[in-house]
């Protein structure tokens, strides 16, 4: 059973819900060795000394901050210290928002809340509340020594933590150069936008999570497997070269035809169905790889 990160407090006004905090995400990446090339042996890091080469140990090694070129004042462990956080124990929520005022590229990592013993009564309590009121709650949480943003989202039977970015570590998409203005200064013709709002209309369909997987994972593990069959061979994979699309070597693109190739291809093979056939060639025997692990994240309900 997974452990708790920490247990502590939902705090909110006078109220405080006893918690424990879970992971809410599960890694799934393949991890790889690096290898010496002509014995096969994995490669060690170490670390050395920049001038003399010699290798440095844990004892002897100190944080640093570069404020200029070559030049570095070292920060000791009180000064970390000094400046984390007082409480390490509690879900401190500063105001309540609504819930779409929280732009997407806030939101960074999930974590669920789980409620402690007795505790189910302020826990539904609270999940409710703002289930009715289509708000979420700001913040904030110490994670061993690093205070964080994050937002206390209701999803289903359970308090979900987010963890919100700071505004300083977005980039603003005005830093870029973004085509500006109202479609008809693009020479977007009315006959186009409908002509494409009825193509959204036609590849709509429920959000069904379980549908997709990581089809990149399933064939690196097919290759995986059949390089380990081989017992070590390194035969050579071919690249296969995706294939170029008709117009992609020009920026004159005809979104007439596109659009009325689009529609009419989903019109024979609605949303809904294209969902149906992926979760059927998932489940089908005759695929090599085995089906990976799901990534949808596990409920957790209130007693």
């Amino acid at each position: 059973m997974a452990r708790p990160i920490w247990t502590g407090t939902l705090s909110f006004g006078l109220l405080n819900i006893p918690v424990s905090l879970m992971s809410g995400e599960r890694r799934v990446d393949l991890s790889f060795r690096m290898l010496d090339s002509r014995d096969k042996k994995p490669i060690r890091f170490e670390r050395v000394n920049a001038d003399t080469g010699e290798e440095v140990p844990w004892k002897d090694i100190v944080k640093a901050f570069e404020y200029d070129k070559g030049s570095y004042v070292v920060v000791e462990k009180e000064d970390i210290a000094s400046a984390a956080p007082q409480t390490h124990e509690s879900v401190d929520v500063e105001a309540f928002v609504d819930r779409d005022e929280i732009g997407m590229r806030f939101y960074e990592k999930p974590y669920i809340l789980v409620p402690g013993k007795k505790a189910e009564k302020g826990y539904v309590l609270l999940r409710e509340t703002l289930k009715s009121t289509g708000k979420v709650g700001v913040a904030r949480v110490v994670i061993r020594t690093r205070e964080y943003l994050c937002a206390v989202v209701p999803e289903d039977d359970a308090l979900v933590l987010m963890m919100l970015r700071y505004p300083q570590e977005l980039v603003e998409p005005s830093d870029y150069k973004l085509p500006a203005g109202k479609a008809s200064e693009y020479r977007i013709a009315p006959k186009e936008l409908q002509m494409a709002k009825d193509l959204i209309g036609s590849m709509t369909a429920h959000w069904e999570p379980e549908a997709y997987h990581d089809e990149f994972r399933s064939r690196l593990e097919a290759i995986i497997k059949k390089r380990v069959k081989a017992k070590g061979a390194t035969t050579r994979i071919a690249d296969e070269g995706a294939t170029e699309h008709e117009d992609a070597t020009t920026n004159v693109v005809d979104f007439m035809t596109l659009l009325k190739k689009s529609l009419d291809s989903n019109r024979r093979t609605p949303a809904a169905k294209k969902v149906a056939t992926k979760k059927a060639a998932k489940k089908s025997p005759a695929k090599a790889a085995k089906k990976s692990p799901k990534n949808s994240a596990r409920k957790t309900s209130a007693r």
